[in-house]
């Protein structure tokens, strides 16, 4: 009897699986990651950002947790980058990606969250973008 109450007190402490993101939602998780990196490699370069689009999404850990309170996603997996750059096209195979993605409480949206150590007090905090 101890080891069924053991198991399902467990089994409660992560949110459903089958409430993870689907791949619409972590394309464009991926694309927001990919396009803030980019914004701040072009400010650094005085370049203007380059047009692309996420394809072939290889996922490859869901890992489901709680953070605040709310459903989490740990997400790793691989994609391929197509960049359309002002004089050729490119297109980046095998690119890894690793997200934290958190379902909202009334479940419509999503937030890519996004963990920084603080350097002035050497403690971790999470940064929270909407995915549109």
């Amino acid at each position: 009897m101890s080891l069924v109450i053991f198991l399902t007190a467990c089994g409660a402490s992560a949110p459903p699986i089958g409430l993870a993101p689907n791949t619409d939602i972590i394309k464009k998780a991926i694309a927001l990651q990919v396009e803030r990196t980019q914004q701040q490699v072009s400010q650094q370069l005085q370049v203007e950002n380059a047009e692309f689009k996420i394809v072939k999404i290889h996922l490859k850990q869901v890992e489901p947790l709680y953070i605040g309170k709310l459903a989490t996603y740990h997400l790793l997996g691989t994609y391929e980058l197509n960049l359309n750059l002002p004089n050729q096209k490119v297109k980046q195979k095998n690119n890894e990606f690793e997200l934290y993605l958190q379902r909202q409480k009334e479940g419509k949206t999503w937030r890519w969250l996004k963990k920084e150590m603080d350097e002035s007090d050497s403690s971790l905090k999470w940064f929270s973008f909407l995915v549109h």
